[in-house]
């Protein structure tokens, strides 16, 4: 049968037309294969899948507070933590019998100027709240991958806490620990100090007080700055002395900021106690005239830095005249 040459020329374009698109295609397909692999597009109005394994403000932790993490925790405090505090810190504690008539899980608020305060903290706060206790710890930080969210949570017994803003599950959490009769300690500076001055305290612990009914107990941690300051990977021996302060409560009268005013005046009394005595820092405390933690204000590094080194470190073994 004989063909017609003027129908093969169409017949011949078309199928030029389709190897031009399906090379194409080809084409596009090893583009999109390659790496990085990119998920695809979600639809509009799909809800996107949960992360299988979630890090950071969103880390589960509750497999660490079931008896195998919490007796793995037991072991590591009263060996590891407590063999390195003994040999790194030499703490010298004072105010446990401020906590004779507490009764319950507490709220535990420190300043904070170093690593070295979360093991201080472990191995010193005393027996029953030691035994259940969980720590406050920087999602950022402590929950940035899944290995160091792992061993956080197990070997301190870290939750995760938004530093810079409020998360709204990670509050719920605590409030729940701290109602189920797990006490918690927090640093409200909401992070290490970055030249050995106190931070303002923010508002994360009276939030907790009011929502749980829980006391804070405020806590001054002396010298761990000098073990393991902000930016020092490895630490270096020196005598540490930590002093507990009477429970605060969440009064009717309290607004937020007020209690966390207060609490910071009570941390700040604590360290001034620590540097005199009990009667001269009460003293001070009702006259209004308890030195500050943050150190000068309005002033420049060097000047900041320079009322450091003058400050007193060494306290004072003295008693009042009567």
């Amino acid at each position: 049968m004989a063909v017609d040459p003027n129908q093969r020329r169409p017949i011949r374009h078309l199928t030029a037309r389709r190897a031009r698109l399906a090379a194409g295609r080809v084409t596009g397909a090893v583009r999109a294969s390659r790496f990085p692999y990119r998920a695809g597009r979600r639809p509009p109005g799909v809800e996107a899948a949960p992360e299988r394994h979630p890090v950071g403000a969103a880390y589960e932790t509750a497999w660490a507070r079931e008896w195998p993490a919490r007796f793995v925790r037991l072991v590591a405090v009263n060996t590891v933590w407590r063999a390195a505090v003994g040999h790194f810190a030499r703490p010298e504690i004072a105010g446990t019998d401020r906590l004779a008539d507490l009764d319950g899980p507490a709220i535990f608020a420190a300043n904070h100027h170093s690593h070295a305060d979360t093991p201080l903290m472990l191995t010193c706060i005393p027996e029953p709240w030691r035994n259940k206790l969980v720590i406050g710890a920087a999602a950022d930080y402590f929950f940035s991958s899944r290995s160091t969210s792992f061993v956080s949570a197990l070997l301190i017994g870290a939750v995760p806490v938004e530093r810079n803003r409020a998360n709204r599950r990670n509050i719920d959490d605590l409030i729940g620990l701290l109602r189920n009769g797990w006490s918690t300690v927090l640093f409200p500076e909401g992070g290490r100090s970055p030249d050995g001055w106190g931070q303002e305290f923010k508002g994360g612990a009276a939030f907790l007080a009011k929502q749980s009914g829980a006391p804070v107990v405020p806590v001054y941690v002396e010298g761990t700055g000098r073990i393991l300051p902000k930016g020092r990977t490895l630490p270096r021996p020196h005598d540490v002395f930590i002093n507990f302060g009477s429970p605060l409560h969440f009064e009717d009268h309290h607004s937020h900021r007020s209690f966390t005013d207060e609490l910071q005046s009570r941390v700040e009394a604590l360290a001034d106690e620590t540097a005199t005595d009990w009667w001269r820092s009460r003293q001070r405390l009702h006259s209004g005239r308890t030195p500050s933690l943050r150190g000068p204000s309005q002033a420049g590094a060097w000047r900041r830095s320079w009322a450091l080194g003058t400050r007193r470190t060494q306290r004072e073994r003295t008693w009042p005249k009567v």
